[in-house]
């Protein structure tokens, strides 16, 4: 069962560094939960798929390298070489330098790592995403047992079984027949693509997403949605149009902010948040802070009592109970650390900070502890629509975490 959580998308733009950017805010209960920005005039790789050309086939790394414009070479993992379409290929069973086929960029190019590509091409709807490559049928794990049973009966026996199919969680607030539309919809386009391939000239552009800030009010889970507002006109009449075409029962949710002596920023104070967004350091209710620090291979996250250090008189006894000077420290530490694994998991999302995760958090020598710490911190993590992993703690008693890599990290997006 979901836990009705309103929220609302603020979408406006924003000036740092003398840059202008269009930027996206998510509101859950009035408390910011993601940050995205997109710098005026650039346009975003992610999600477009090109006619590509190999440029290298490395055996060692079981990978090749295929350029989606010339000078901009993309990773391609050989391993999920299953079912592409190909444009052009020379006569060759394998992936051979100079063939031609329909990438897709699945993920950002980040720090010094390339792009990434692949040959499943992906059509994602408000309600279904619809692939090429993969050509099983999925559910999303967050829908009950119930709706995905009613769901799977509605939709398998009117799928196209070339494709593969994945109900998203927004399809439980779905009438059967918006479902149904969006499924004709993106299996025509699907199809009109596939079609198109023997006709395509290399590096063409054959499906280009839209603006950042529609692909974020597209993935938003709308059974939550309350509002949509922005202050910007050319900005409204955008979001207009597309949920008129894409997502109409979600039109009456715009709203247009025209309130001159306020602007709408900083009304909800995105500049502020986006500015702490951006800082090293973090502070606890307690007192404790977080230091976040980036690195080229992880992220390290350092927890510490700053401000909240307990004083324990000197001439305390422990009692029967066992309680005490070293007891009460030690469940003093306990507090800034389940603190601090709630704001983590909110920072991780805030920021999209992603790949590998290691936690320093203040040492405990209860067990009892370190496995309360970890249970409150899987759960926290587990509220991210961005999958994230809780490893383990090692015996340093660092923490180790995995979020999926998809998009750059705010700071990225920001500098």
């Amino acid at each position: 069962m979901n836990i009705i959580m309103p929220t609302k998308l603020i979408i406006t733009k924003v000036i740092r560094n003398q840059t202008s950017y269009t930027v996206c805010g998510l509101y859950e209960e009035k408390r910011l939960v993601e940050l995205h920005g997109q710098r005026e005039g650039s346009e975003g790789l992610l999600g477009n798929i090109y006619v590509g050309r190999v440029r290298d086939v490395v055996q060692n790394l079981n990978a090749a390298f295929i350029e989606i414009a010339p000078g901009l070479p993309c990773y391609f993992s050989l391993e999920d070489l299953k079912n592409p379409v190909y444009v052009k290929k020379l006569n060759s069973p394998r992936l051979v330098q100079g063939d031609e086929l329909y990438v897709q960029v699945e993920k950002e190019s980040m720090k010094t790592k390339p792009p990434r590509v692949s040959v499943n091409l992906s059509f994602a709807g408000k309600y279904l995403v619809l692939t090429t490559g993969n050509q099983t049928f999925g559910l999303s794990k967050k829908l009950d047992r119930e709706t995905r049973s009613r769901l799977k009966a509605l939709v398998e026996p009117c799928r196209d079984k070339r494709f593969g199919l994945v109900l998203r969680t927004n399809s439980q607030t779905a009438s059967d027949e918006q479902i149904l539309a969006e499924l004709s919809a993106l299996t025509a386009q699907a199809r009109e693509l596939l079609a198109k391939a023997p006709y395509q000239t290399c590096f063409s552009c054959m499906r280009r997403q839209p603006p950042e800030f529609l692909t974020v009010l597209k993935n938003v889970y709308t059974g939550d949605l309350t509002e949509i507002v922005t202050d910007e006109e050319t900005l409204y009449e955008e979001i207009r149009q597309y949920l008129s075409v894409h997502q109409p029962e979600d039109l009456p949710k715009l709203r247009r902010y025209e309130d001159k002596l306020l602007p709408l920023a900083k009304c909800y104070g995105l500049e502020g948040k986006l500015e702490e967004a951006l800082r090293e350091r973090v502070w606890l209710p307690s007192g404790g802070y977080l230091l976040i620090q980036p690195t080229e291979a992880l992220t390290v996250i350092d927890v510490n009592t700053g401000k909240s250090a307990l004083k324990v008189s000197s001439s305390s006894r422990r009692t029967a109970d066992g309680s005490g000077p070293a007891y009460e420290v030690q469940e003093h530490y306990l507090k800034v650390n389940l603190e601090a694994a709630e704001e983590i998991a909110a920072q991780l999302r805030l920021r999209n900070i992603s790949g590998i995760i290691v936690v320093d958090f203040i040492d405990m020598t209860s067990q009892e502890a370190r496995e309360r710490l970890l249970e409150a911190l899987r759960a926290a993590a587990g509220r991210d629509p961005v999958p994230v992993q809780v490893v383990d703690m090692t015996k340093l008693n660092l923490v180790e975490l995995t979020r999926k890599k998809v998009k750059k990290s705010l700071m990225e997006q920001f500098s």
